[in-house]
């Protein structure tokens, strides 16, 4: 399974290890929780490299701002949830249609999905 499986949800980890993802590097801002010792021993406990951007550079991150404002506009303001349990209910049916039933113009109209490559399963 992943090697980030200790820093996610009990959903993500399993969503993970269904497509047997291993995580090497992340690319995180400069904020304070990305500079304690905490995050540095738990990357380093996990195998994974961490890598921060150069300060003041928000386009660095371009990709995950907008994905950011993506699940803002689709997931977490775009109805009215009766409560924060129902939002994060609703949470892994949004992941789940923007990853696989989504089209992104960026890739052709394909999800994302379809750019993995060597899924468990893929080629048999």
């Amino acid at each position: 399974m992943s090697h980030a499986s200790a820093a996610l949800t009990p959903k993500a980890r399993l969503s993970l290890a269904k497509l047997i993802v291993t995580v090497e590097r992340v690319l995180s801002d400069n904020g304070s929780a990305y500079r304690s010792h905490a995050w540095r021993d738990k990357c380093a406990e996990l195998g994974i490299t961490p890598k921060r951007t150069r300060p003041y550079r928000p386009q660095t991150n371009g990709k995950i701002e907008r994905f950011h404002r993506t699940l803002n506009d689709g997931w977490a303001y775009a109805r009215f949830y009766a409560n924060e349990t129902a939002r994060r209910e609703a949470l892994s049916g949004w992941v789940h249609e923007y990853n696989h039933h989504r089209p992104h113009t960026a890739i052709g109209n394909q999800p994302p999905i379809s750019r993995l490559t060597n899924l468990a399963g893929q080629y048999t």
